[in-house]
């Protein structure tokens, strides 16, 4: 579960901004399991969100992939100078297993300036490790890891974090926060693409039994016309080789360490994890999607459903394993292409406490004003699962919850919304798009 994520000059937030996950009032649930985003077109929606796939980039990818001398990826807020050469940070609250943990980093273009991560057993502060710069100081509940932690702390480079490091020998206390990022964080960008689509449908529907038949559920539940849905399969013999090669060098470096020394056994992680990398590859450039409409067993193409379908279908994998695993679904415009009665049914997933059982949490930035009202009697979304993103008159975006405005009787939160009585909206002159189409 995710309970907060808070960042600093990521961007077009300059200043520190704080999303908060858990209930306002009084609840049964430890967090919301739904969260909305509204504001303006170029409000700073799509930042926040990217921050946090910064933050899930960094964890799984800066010790294995980024650069031994290269320059930190990161995006500081531009419209300062000083936040150019000031630290940007990133900081999450999660709870896994029954234990809250808080991991966060501070780093600039060149290195990460400090990396903690704190577990609360029992609600009490536990130290895992502190680092500032290349000092890395370890809480006596890793104490009896101590000669492996000093050689780790001597391979993890002043651009990498600790974390991503430590996971490459499987150090177990610092696990649970590396999974939580590598198998319970799903973030998606700009829903609706063709582009392996098709492997990820093929993926879900190998993963086990019975999840074609859901998936077809939920399409026939759309509404969208499909009766039917056929995978066909082809490898591609490049990657077949390079899966080859890699298999080659990993039982090389087996053979010329059977000790398995705490260097080598890095090594080898990086070439186990490459030749997973591989095989998805390979198992995802097999599919081709095949749609079946009506009971004519007449074939359509994925190019040739509309986008919408295309926009659920994508969706539909990443929600049910969400559901079933209790993971945390980020989607950046979560209604694209979808019509608000389908994206209010995709909510309603989450909200409702009999398909939703393992505390999965869904996240999204949106336009849908629809989703801030009622449909069918029903409110979609409840008031601290309404957030705003909007851009001051300096170009930095600001973050704030519906909650900081007092609620008034009868209210129409779609309505006072659109009224501007929350900011968040765009400030437009119907004389001024006019003006414009008259210029000469």
């Amino acid at each position: 579960m995710l309970r907060s994520f808070r960042l600093v000059n990521h961007r077009s937030f300059a200043d520190e901004q704080e999303l908060l996950l858990m209930p306002a009032t009084k609840s049964s649930r430890s967090v919301v399991p739904v969260t909305a985003i509204y504001g303006a077109n170029a409000s700073g929606k799509s930042n926040l969100l990217s921050g946090l796939m910064f933050m899930h980039s960094a964890v799984l990818q800066s010790f294995a992939r980024w650069e031994i001398e290269g320059n930190i990826p990161r995006q500081p807020f531009r419209l300062r100078s000083e936040c150019r050469e000031l630290p940007s940070s990133f900081v999450i609250e999660i709870v896994v297993d029954g234990v809250a943990y808080t991991y966060g980093f501070t780093l600039d273009d060149d290195s990460i300036h400090e990396e903690w991560l704190y577990s609360y057993p029992e609600k009490r502060r536990r130290v895992l490790f502190e680092r500032v710069g290349s000092d890395i100081k370890f809480g006596s509940t890793v104490a009896d890891l101590k000669s492996r932690l000093e050689v780790l702390e001597e391979l993890t480079r002043p651009n990498a974090l600790f974390l991503s490091a430590a996971a490459r020998t499987k150090l177990a206390p610092i696990m649970p926060v590396y999974d939580w990022f590598r198998s319970s964080l799903r973030i998606r960008w700009q829903v609706g693409r063709t582009f392996r689509l098709a492997e990820a449908v093929q993926r879900f529907i190998n993963r086990r039994d019975g999840n074609i038949n859901r998936l077809l559920a939920l399409l026939a539940a759309a509404d969208v016309g499909i009766t039917g849905l056929r995978v066909e399969e082809a490898d591609d013999p490049t990657l077949v080789a390079r899966l080859s090669r890699v298999e080659t060098r990993l039982v090389e470096a087996e053979e010329d360490d059977p000790q398995g020394n705490l260097l080598s056994t890095a090594k080898m992680e990086n070439l186990r994890t490459e030749r997973e990398y591989l095989i998805r590859q390979i198992e995802d450039r097999r599919a081709e999607l095949k749609f079946i409409h009506g009971s004519g067993g007449e074939l359509f193409g994925l190019a040739e459903e509309s986008a919408g379908t295309r926009s659920w279908l994508e969706l539909l994998p990443i929600v049910l394993e969400a559901l079933e695993l209790g993971s945390v679904v980020v989607v950046d415009e979560i209604d694209t292409s979808l019509h608000p009665l389908l994206t209010a049914q995709l909510v309603g997933l989450f909200q409702d406490a009999d398909t939703n059982q393992n505390n999965a949490q869904l996240i999204f930035t949106t336009h849908d004003t629809t989703l801030l009202g009622t449909m069918v009697g029903d409110s979609v979304l409840e008031r601290d699962q309404i957030w705003f993103v909007e851009k001051g008159r300096l170009g930095a975006s600001s973050l704030y919850a519906l909650t900081d405005f007092k609620p008034r009787s009868g209210q129409n939160t779609e309505r006072r919304y659109l009224g501007g009585s929350y900011g968040a909206v765009p400030v437009l002159d119907s004389q001024e798009f006019a003006d414009a189409v008259l210029k000469s």
